[in-house]
């Protein structure tokens, strides 16, 4: 049995969340403006308190590290390790994309996701996960949007976040549909990968982990691994 507190600061909205094996037991969320600084540390109380847990009684702390806004994942990361130490307890980082992904359940078969997390103009972080599995399909990565993007995509495929609806109208390829579903991802889509990576103690060093701001902006096409 694991005990993991979640944190989510990647985006406009800040959330937190508590789960036990997997399962979850409470979360907060905020989308305040500069919540993220003023508030993490009081959702992360609420939490506890409603689920009668104290910090003393948890067992890693997760956190999302990236991609996304720079003073979030800053904000976030640091409130992590801060708690990690204090707590001596271990730190799990999870992508940002991969709990966008985790938030669909019961997909058709052969349905791919294409989570999208908006970096201004045209350009998005994005990746390619498996319906299903939620198994990554393409590396993480800034892309710059335009009308034969994702071309290779040749299964049905669902564009989310808040990146997506803006390259609706230009997205060339028939297999994309897109939805306002899940615009952020939010900390309690983080209870599975985190149980998981807790069992087989995948932790993130105090010292050197850093987010991933992907900020040297390449503009190439993902490439997409064979399924």
């Amino acid at each position: 049995m694991s005990l993991i507190l979640s944190i989510e600061t990647s985006t406009p909205l800040c959330s937190v969340a508590l789960h036990r094996s997997g399962e979850l037991l409470d979360s907060r969320e905020t989308q305040e403006e500069g919540g993220h600084g003023r508030k993490l540390t009081r959702l992360i109380e609420s939490v506890c308190a409603d689920a009668g847990v104290s910090l003393q009684q948890i067992d890693a702390i997760a956190v999302s590290n990236g991609p996304g806004s720079y003073t979030g994942l800053r904000i976030g990361l640091a409130t992590a390790k801060g708690l990690c130490f204090g707590l001596d307890i271990p730190l799990i980082t999870l992508n940002t994309l991969k709990v966008m992904a985790n938030a669909w359940e019961n997909l058709p078969a052969n349905t791919l996701l294409l989570p999208m997390l908006d970096a201004r103009r045209m350009e998005v972080y994005a990746a390619v996960f498996d319906g299903q599995s939620k198994k990554a399909i393409s590396d993480t990565s800034p892309v710059i949007l335009e009308s034969n993007s994702f071309e290779t995509l040749k299964q049905p495929t669902i564009a989310f976040g808040n990146g997506a609806l803006k390259w609706q109208a230009a997205c060339e390829n028939r297999q994309i549909t897109f939805s306002a579903e899940h615009p952020f991802p939010h900390a309690q889509f983080m209870g599975k990968d985190a149980a998981e990576q807790f069992a087989n103690q995948a932790f993130a060093s105090l010292v050197l982990a850093e987010p991933a701001y992907l900020k040297e902006f390449m503009g190439t096409k993902p490439k997409i691994k064979s399924l």
